[in-house]
């Protein structure tokens, strides 16, 4: 029997392992429900075929208002609130309790915080509302101060929110047609709206289409 080249054989195990790195990025790219993502508590009140009705508990955000357009509004208040959940802050203030009554604080170090969900866009004055919630471990007093002034951080008050939820990927035509739906359905069951609605994100944008989760919320009065 005739030896096969010993290139031929490099091509296959070189092909082997591409295929290996692929799946292996394909693997982590997928959430998984053991590691899910910490989100603002909440109690589901009403649901029907089309949305949900959730009364929000208080929680924090920081927040930037960017220009857009719609379609990359999402992209450009993610690089300013990455930047600081990752390290672009000024760090908590950590005081050291000396003998016998003197405090001293040390100096400020950035501070990574832990990713939560979702990721909210909602249009505003001047542009878009990017939002990213905080950990639950942290208070307004506690949280590290952003070092890019565009960046706020506050509490969004207790809050009754209707949301709709669907997967795949997400367009304009496609946050159009979802909210319409949204409207529609809440109008029907007699509920009132107030404010702008909300788009609302959980999951990384190299996640597949089908396993994600998108919603959209609109305030009721």
């Amino acid at each position: 029997m005739t030896a096969r080249p010993s290139s031929l054989i490099r091509n296959r195990r070189v092909l082997l392992t591409s295929s290996l790195i692929c799946l292996t990025g394909l693997m982590t790219a997928i959430p998984m429900t053991a590691q899910a993502i910490e989100e603002p508590s909440f109690t589901v009140v009403q649901k029907t075929e089309v949305f949900e009705v959730r009364q929000y508990a208080p929680y924090l955000v920081a927040e930037v208002v960017v220009p857009g357009p719609v379609g990359e509004a999402g992209n450009q208040g993610f690089r300013l609130l990455g930047a600081y959940i990752f390290g672009s802050n000024k760090g908590e203030r950590k005081l050291e309790m000396t003998a016998p009554v003197t405090q001293t604080p040390l100096p400020a170090s950035p501070v990574k915080l832990e990713m939560t969900a979702p990721v909210t866009q909602t249009a505003a004055a001047g542009g878009f509302l990017v939002q990213f919630v905080m950990p639950k471990t942290y208070t307004l007093a506690t949280l590290p101060e952003p070092v890019d002034v565009r960046v706020r951080l506050r509490e969004i008050p207790a809050s009754r929110i209707a949301v709709i939820r669907f997967s795949g990927s997400w367009s304009q035509s496609i946050y159009e047609e979802q909210l319409l739906t949204l409207r529609n359905a809440l109008a029907a069951a007699n509920l009132t709206t107030q404010g702008e609605a909300s788009s609302a994100r959980y999951n990384s944008p190299f996640s597949l289409p089908f396993l994600r989760r998108n919603e959209i919320w609109l305030g009721l009065q």
